[in-house]
């Protein structure tokens, strides 16, 4: 791979943006005064006044374009990160629901063969485990017959057969054995998120305290705030794990997303989309795990009950919802997709921002925060 430089751009660092030049070679990245000397020979893309940021950080996804993550082989996994790549998405975590032990190790399995191949596009960073250790209450689309108990034997083989690949973890932390499992999972390396859950504040905060970094798409499925009872959202949001929020209009009024943000603070949010296997794709019937789901107007529910199920979410249309949804500069609300997400599931060495000898994932805006190129480890996504 040979040398690209990247010209005339505005480039978000330190949370501005900021005229400077950028070399691109062997994936990596290197910035450069706007009066650098280029040399001959090399690629020279023009990107006459747009803004160059980091690729986007998904780690909370179910699928996309028909393909839906509890079923991808291998290389469904690549047309996930193709899709995801097209619209700034350059790294991300796959979500497996709840399911069977037989099939979450199959998908395990899965990953790891699309992990010893090539990844042109978005990389697959690693696994997310949304269940089985989760509350009946508010399981969502997770069956209720394939919920468990904490299990820190069954997490550690998980984890054995992925190599180490299982980075984020959602759990209920009311469900017996979950506070005990989760300085467990985090000698594994897993970074713990609490959601799905109808917790109280004492048990929540429990949880906290021994570790987990993370609250899974605040305020849906979890128990709500009360005065005299405070519950999981109150200790999500008085503490200062992680706040996962998805922007589309749907899961979150306008009024929570800034309130949400005003409560947290802008280090502290994390866009996800949540997405399905119908992103991407039009209305009509999908599947989400074992259950069906129906699509209308872009809106994802169960077909047996009505209970939403994901979205058909992008991380680029979530930008500019949040542009839309707060009236703050785009500058302000690029970590909830970059930094954030880097930090939460410990890829910010190389991930989630723009500086010298990280990774050359980046996303060109236009003027109404739109897709214009994408940059993968260094090479030049083709349309």
């Amino acid at each position: 791979m040979g040398e690209t430089y990247i010209v005339n751009g505005q480039v978000y660092i330190g949370r501005r943006f900021q005229a400077k030049t950028l070399r691109l070679v062997q994936g990596k990245l290197r910035v450069l005064d706007v009066d650098a000397l280029i040399p001959e020979r090399v690629q020279v893309v023009d990107v006459s006044g747009k803004r160059v940021v980091p690729g986007f950080i998904d780690v909370h996804t179910h699928g996309a374009v028909g393909v839906d993550v509890n079923g991808a082989a291998a290389e469904d996994l690549e047309k996930i990160s193709r899709f995801f790549a097209g619209n700034g998405t350059t790294s991300w975590l796959c979500s497996v629901l709840t399911d069977t032990v037989e099939q979450t190790e199959w998908c395990i399995d899965q990953f790891k063969a699309h992990k010893a191949g090539e990844q042109p596009t978005s990389e697959l960073l690693g696994i997310h485990l949304e269940g089985p250790f989760l509350a009946s209450e508010y399981k969502g689309a997770m069956p209720e017959r394939l919920l468990r108990k904490g299990d820190a034997k069954l997490l550690n083989a998980y984890q054995e057969r992925a190599e180490g690949g299982i980075r984020y973890l959602t759990v209920s932390p009311e469900v017996e054995g979950v506070v005990d499992m989760i300085p467990a999972a985090k000698a594994l390396g897993i970074v713990t998120a609490i959601g799905h859950s109808g917790a109280d504040y004492e048990t929540s905060m429990e949880a906290i305290r021994r570790g987990v970094q993370a609250a899974t798409h605040t305020f849906n499925a979890m128990g709500l705030l009360h005065q005299h009872r405070p519950a999981i959202m109150g200790a999500v949001l008085e503490s200062d794990v992680y706040c996962e929020m998805i922007c589309d209009g749907r899961h979150l009024h306008p009024g929570v997303v800034r309130l949400l943000l005003k409560t947290k603070g802008l280090d502290k949010v994390v866009a996800i989309t949540d997405s399905i296997m119908a992103a991407g794709l039009p209305d009509g019937n999908y599947h989400l795990g074992v259950n069906e789901v129906v699509v209308e107007d872009g809106d994802a529910k169960l077909a047996a009950t009505g209970v939403r199920a994901g979205s058909t979410l992008t991380q680029d249309a979530a930008l500019r919802s949040l542009v839309a949804f707060t009236g703050r500069p785009v500058e302000e609300l690029l970590p909830a997709l970059t930094e954030n997400p880097a930090r939460l599931v410990g890829v910010f060495d190389r991930k989630g921002s723009i500086a010298d000898g990280k990774d050359a994932d980046l996303v060109v805006l236009d003027g109404e925060d739109r897709v214009d190129m994408v940059f993968t480890r260094g090479r030049l996504l083709e349309k």
